[in-house]
């Protein structure tokens, strides 16, 4: 027990640090010379870890680099929205191997699904069933029970199926279905605004509507998958969904003088539109917090991050108007800023999903998050 403990450590330095020398690891990782020694040895033998070359062109066994064998697992991460199948592939180290995507069609779409994800694979000279683990981030939320999703009519062909076990049986290999905004919000908490929060709401506008709820660092997906699906809750005058999609936010732009095809156009143009901007992104920003308040009136959260294409066009200025109109509505101060990850946060929270489910079965590491 005691050398597989020492080897998940060595294993998960490597996998954080890059390469490393003999030296560095043992100094890392608490062991002696002899036993880290040992250690690379019996990982080596069994595939784990491979040679690198050498420290800063040093020589001898005190140059020689280390790191964690790529090649021992595989992975695929997709993206889906209304309009596309965005693939990546990556090797167990997390090193990109390969990109792909296509259009989303209007039918055959799981076909299509398949062709994208085994092109990508054929990219990284890979067959399907090579591939460790697929995590699917996708609009709408799977329910546990029947394996169905919901929440998501825009995607004809995958809502009156039992999509992970028809994508397993597809692929060939094992596949995870996850809501996309909250792989936007796990994302956040690797690497973005999220770091060490506990408690946070994710806020999507617009595209994507929706919210990712993170908890004592755990995300709520509720008992049918969706939790956070703020789009279809109930305010004056209707869906909440209603009045921050696409075309609702051009229909307000309008009603100021802003003529734009889309909901980001309209914000972007607004930030340069002088008066009639500034009035046109506080009502954005007050129908934004009236979803928002609901939220953090029930969960009281450290953190409201705003993320997606629409927040990220009106960048500070909307979210300091969000801030000043939700301080309106509730009484707890929720700070509300701006996520930090922009781009394909849905794909790379998938992609580091997919990792850490590989990682599990063949290193043996805890998944976090």
């Amino acid at each position: 027990m005691l050398r597989e403990i020492n080897d998940r450590a060595a294993i998960e330095t490597l996998l954080g640090s890059g390469a490393m020398t003999r030296a560095e690891l043992e100094e890392v990782i608490g062991l002696s010379k002899p036993a880290t020694a040992q250690l690379l040895a019996r990982l080596e033998e069994d595939g784990m870890v491979v040679r690198t070359g050498l420290r800063g062109g040093g020589r001898g066994p005190r140059a020689q680099m280390w790191a964690v064998n790529g090649g021992v697992g595989h992975v695929a991460a997709v993206a889906l929205t209304p309009d596309l199948i965005d693939v990546v592939i990556a090797d167990i180290t997390g090193s990109l191997l390969s990109e792909h995507s296509a259009p989303m069609p209007k039918s055959e779409t799981l076909a299509a699904f398949r062709e994208t994800v085994q092109k990508a694979a054929a990219l990284a000279g890979l067959r399907l069933d090579a591939l460790s683990h697929v995590v699917v981030g996708t609009p709408g939320a799977v329910d546990p029970a029947t394996g169905c999703l919901g929440f998501a009519p825009h995607l004809p062909g995958l809502v009156d199926v039992d999509l992970p076990a028809t994508l397993r049986e597809l692929l060939g290999t094992s596949v995870s279905i996850e809501n996309d905004i909250n792989l936007a919000a796990l994302e956040e908490m690797s690497s973005g605004k999220a770091v060490g929060v506990r408690n946070f709401v994710l806020f999507w506008p617009a595209d994507e509507i929706g919210s990712a709820v993170v908890v004592n660092g755990v995300l709520l997906r509720g008992v049918t998958g969706g939790a956070g699906e703020i789009d279809s809750m109930q305010v004056p005058g209707g869906r909440y969904g209603d009045q921050v999609d696409s075309d609702a936010i051009v229909n307000l732009a309008s009603s100021h003088g802003i003529v734009a095809s889309s909901g980001l156009e309209a914000v972007a143009h607004a930030l340069t539109a002088g008066t009639e901007g500034r009035a046109f992104l506080s009502d954005l920003a007050r129908r934004i917090a009236l979803g928002l308040a609901n939220v953090v009136c029930v969960l009281d959260p450290e953190l409201v991050l705003l993320s997606g294409g629409v927040a990220q066009a009106g960048g500070e200025t909307l979210c300091d108007l969000v801030s000043v109109e939700l301080l309106k509505l509730v009484v707890p101060r929720t700070p509300v800023q701006l996520a930090q990850i922009t781009a394909n946060p849905v794909r790379s929270g998938a992609l580091h999903s997919a990792l850490a489910v590989a990682r599990e079965r063949v290193f043996g590491l805890p998944q976090r998050g």
